[in-house]
């Protein structure tokens, strides 16, 4: 086995590092003298409550189950992790003391943290983490991302009560940044065994924090675990948090949202509406800060393999004619920045020559409509071929859509200039779901935050379709671009790595498979009383070093 340097279990306190700012931490107003880096500086926390104001409302809290961004953000609060990604991509110890790979890199032996105990009493041991892997992968989870994060994984030995000996059926160097996320975070092995049926409503992990209740649609309510003294490396102290409850609380409407945070009934806020950012900062006791989130920007998947989109021409053609740029500068005020590749530029690996590589060209539209056929007008001015009219169809889970009808009102405007008819439709869940599933759209709008561009594979290899958990939602299967991504997965070179990741975006740009749109950015509002509050490799705001302290309005 070959040791991987520097995982040892040293504690490495003191101010949170300044590795926020490579994930774009700031604040709005300006970078210089943020108290959000001053974790733990301030007196204060006791047994006081935060409420943190989200608009989204998880749909499960098993992390093994749910491929939510909101059940990370708040399962992070209640489970650890063996490793921790810190914001500069390097790996640090947490629940594993150390670990060391095998020169084949299929074998990743872990030596636990000895005295970690859940939140209902049973100790964290080897069987616990081979018990949380299987789970994961197991076909009655139902898994809908956490098992293809751990594609590989074969399976898990217990070496003995504090070592556990993982095999993957080949080399997966995504493996320990999937390790790091909350989506792999171990769970009680008593809970997994016992009560299995209430995972989902009733999470046990070893966090800093343990699930209290869950109202539907009003909030959950996370208290201190007081036992805790195993916070990961890096971080600003150790012990129990400094807050005694964390109320997380769900405002789908954004003008509610912010009025919460405005009227002091929210402490922190996500998702500030761009148009409210300079109206944030003019409050002299709360603050706004922005970190762009690495992963897959928000983009448009486009179906490639039936209706109008079969035609890459047709594709294009849809490429050049949206003036992305100007649209989301419109929509989201300047706050948000234009997307040029299906990955973010915060990730490793993205792509910078993707940038510019498809401007808006109206005139490159129309001709590429000509030659695919397209080239007849209906009586409201869209393109027709054989009688039938240029539609797409855009189906969205009406539950879950938040802030983007102005953006698909935009898309439509820009698509209608070229002749083409976006149907922007809302579905309840259950029929979305089967609309997904039988493929029964032309357009499909998704982002993934992922601290790895490995999340290139999830969305366009052949053998991550959505039928087998992936997010290959249209069955892309392209020999080259499943080439580049699976040897990108293996590949250790962090050069030849980039190299074949810049492949996979050419390819996925040159063949119009995806239109980026915009990239994911986390607009956080908070007041001013609220201090160490951080950020993690994805940009989750971290609760476990926060302190209240007074402040005026």
């Amino acid at each position: 086995m070959t040791s991987t340097a520097g995982h040892v279990g040293v504690r490495r306190r003191g101010a949170v590092r300044a590795g926020a700012i490579a994930l774009g931490l700031c604040l709005v107003s300006g970078c210089a003298g943020s108290p959000w880096q001053e974790a733990g500086s301030a007196a204060g926390g006791g047994d006081r409550t935060l409420v943190f104001a989200t608009g989204r409302q998880p749909d499960c809290l098993d992390p093994a189950v749910s491929p939510a961004d909101i059940t990370a953000l708040i399962d992070r609060n209640i489970f650890d992790s063996l490793i921790r990604m810190t914001p500069e991509g390097k790996f640090e110890p947490w629940l594993a003391r150390t670990w060391a790979e095998s020169p084949d890199g299929r074998t990743y032996t872990f030596k636990l943290r000895s005295g970690v105990v859940f939140h209902d009493g049973t100790r964290l041991d080897a069987a616990a983490v081979k018990a949380t892997l299987d789970h994961v992968v197991a076909p009655a989870t139902k898994s809908q991302y956490a098992a293809g994060l751990i594609s590989a994984y074969r399976r898990a030995e217990v070496v003995d009560p504090l070592t556990v000996r993982v095999r993957l059926r080949h080399r997966s160097t995504p493996f320990l940044q999937a390790l790091s996320t909350a989506y792999l975070g171990i769970q009680s092995p008593k809970a997994m065994r016992e009560r299995a049926a209430d995972l989902c409503v009733r999470p046990v992990g070893s966090g800093p924090f343990r699930f209290s209740r869950w109202s539907k649609n009003t909030d959950i309510v996370l208290h201190r675990n007081d036992r805790y003294d195993w916070a990961a490396d890096g971080l600003a102290h150790e012990g129990p948090a400094h807050l005694g409850s964390l109320v997380i609380r769900f405002i789908t409407e954004e003008a509610p949202r912010f009025g919460a945070l405005t009227s002091g009934q929210a402490d922190v806020i996500d998702e500030v509406p761009p148009a409210q950012v300079k109206n944030l900062d003019s409050y002299k006791s709360l603050r706004s800060l922005r970190v762009e989130a690495p992963g897959a920007v928000y983009a448009l998947q486009l179906n490639s393999r039936t209706g109008p989109l079969a035609d890459e021409r047709v594709r294009q053609a849809l490429l050049a004619a949206v003036d992305v740029e100007h649209l989301v500068e419109a929509v989201q005020f300047g706050q948000i920045k234009r997307a040029w590749s299906p990955l973010s530029p915060t990730t490793f690996g993205y792509d910078k020559a993707s940038e510019g590589a498809w401007p808006y060209d109206p005139h490159k539209a129309a001709r590429l409509l000509d030659r695919a056929g397209w080239t007849g007008r209906d009586a409201q001015g869209y393109r027709t071929k054989g009688g039938r009219r240029l539609r797409l169809v855009w189906p969205f889970a009406a539950q879950y859509q938040t802030g983007q009808g102005i953006l698909a009102q935009g898309l439509q405007a820009e698509a209608k200039k070229a002749g083409i008819d976006i149907d922007y439709v809302g579905q309840d869940t259950g029929t979305f779901g089967e609309t997904i599933a039988k493929r029964k759209l032309d357009l499909y709008g998704t982002s993934f935050i992922r601290a790895e561009p490995d999340i290139l594979r999830f969305f366009y290899a052949s053998d991550q379709t959505h039928e087998e958990g992936g997010g290959n939602v249209f069955g892309v299967a392209n020999p080259r671009l499943d080439k580049a991504l699976n040897s990108a997965a293996r590949e250790t070179d962090p050069a030849e790595r980039a190299r074949e990741y810049a492949t996979a975006q050419r390819l996925l740009l040159r063949h119009a498979l995806v239109m980026p749109v915009y990239v994911p950015t986390k607009l956080v509002g908070a007041a001013d009383r609220v201090r160490g509050l951080s950020f993690d490799a994805v940009g989750f705001p971290l609760f476990y070093d926060v302190r209240l302290q007074e402040a005026s309005r």
